[in-house]
């Protein structure tokens, strides 16, 4: 063979690797990657022929190596194998949690109809209250549907809540980046924001019940201040958790902590008015003759309404208080400031356990 046909038959052979060089640099260039917006089907199939391609080469005379193209391929079929086996495991645990939550509000229907079965036998039985004033008699209607609910959402979120401080307790002792802390404190803070939307709803059913703390544990209420935490109290205990604080930030956090106690003070002053509006309106008429007129019930009921604006007007400021010292704190911070917070609470619960079942004297 002359040279210039040896000459023809290497570039004929060049054409035939270019293409395969082309597409290698290609896979190379993603990595472990992958192959981005293509299935992995797609991928098997390219290598496939990426494989055929080496035989047809080979025939004449050319190994091109084809291992290289089977590990590439087989790396996102793997990914997808185990985010698949993932995604299975998430959707499981997922529908185990509807199981539980739906057995709960089938166990609060349950133990609903029993209450107002047991009124409507009581109601039936011609048993009535209120001494002297025209009797009230008491009926199925007294149960509240949405405070049997609220209880209900609200053992939910604080399940809730004993997961995330978990989350959160773990996530500063292994010191994961500043992204995905941050992700957890905007979850914990949108689960506060939860609890104040139940709690306006459970106002609207029972302000009594809500202001009263009924739905809270015993060393919770000895520190309630209108249906919640005092948001100055808490600034207090949360301060010495979220040192060093900067210059800036002692100072924005004083100023906020004024800011809540006046509001606080006001409020207050608002709650006392109405107490005083209240038993001057009760005792209107003169008292004695065991008459409670229709009108004068009316005058009551509508001055209690204004419980439900205080309700929310605290819940409001609490709200506003953690809205605020989030922007004061760093990521960090927040993140250490939310579970001082969700642990104090915790130990507020554990010790109303304690209390509860203390040894007693006996009688």
């Amino acid at each position: 063979m002359n040279s210039s046909s040896t000459q023809f038959v290497m570039s004929r052979r060049m054409n035939i690797y270019e293409p395969l060089h082309q597409i290698s640099s290609w896979v190379d260039s993603f990595g472990d990657e992958g192959y981005p917006n293509v299935s992995p089907s797609t991928v098997v199939e390219m290598n496939e022929r990426l494989d055929n391609l080496s035989e047809d080469t080979s025939s004449h005379g050319a190994q091109v190596p084809s291992n290289k193209y089977d590990q590439e391929a087989s790396k996102p079929v793997e990914k997808v194998q185990r985010r698949l086996a993932q995604n299975r495991e998430a959707a499981r645990k997922s529908r185990l949690r509807k199981k539980a939550y739906i057995q709960q509000l089938e166990l609060g229907r349950s133990k609903l109809m029993q209450m107002e079965q047991e009124l409507e036998r009581v109601r039936q039985q011609g048993m009535y209250v209120g001494g002297g004033i025209d009797p009230l008699p008491f009926s199925a209607s007294s149960v509240n549907s949405g405070i049997v609910a609220f209880e209900m959402e609200y053992g939910h979120w604080v399940e809730e809540q004993n997961k995330l401080i978990c989350e959160l307790r773990n996530a500063l002792n292994t010191h994961i980046t500043d992204v995905e802390l941050r992700i957890l404190v905007d979850s914990g803070m949108k689960h506060y924001f939860d609890l104040f939307q139940l709690k306006a709803g459970a106002a609207k059913a029972d302000v009594f019940y809500l202001i009263t703390g009924m739905w809270q544990t015993s060393t919770e209420r000895f520190f309630l201040w209108i249906g919640g935490f005092r948001p100055s109290e808490l600034l207090k205990v949360l301060g010495p958790q979220l040192d060093p604080l900067t210059d800036q930030q002692v100072m924005d956090v004083y100023n906020l902590k004024q800011s809540c106690e006046q509001a606080e003070v006001a409020l207050s002053q608002g709650i006392e008015k109405l107490q005083q509006t209240l038993a001057d309106t009760i005792a209107t008429d003169h008292l004695g003759d065991g008459l409670y007129t229709s009108e004068m019930a009316n005058n009551a009921i509508e001055k209690l309404e204004a419980l439900v604006s205080f309700a929310n007007q605290a819940d409001h400021l609490r709200r506003e208080t953690l809205r605020q010292m989030h922007r004061i704190l760093t990521v960090r911070q927040a993140a250490r400031g939310l579970l001082a917070l969700g642990e104090y609470f915790q130990r507020l619960r554990a010790l109303s356990s304690l209390w509860s079942s203390r040894p007693r004297p006996p009688a």
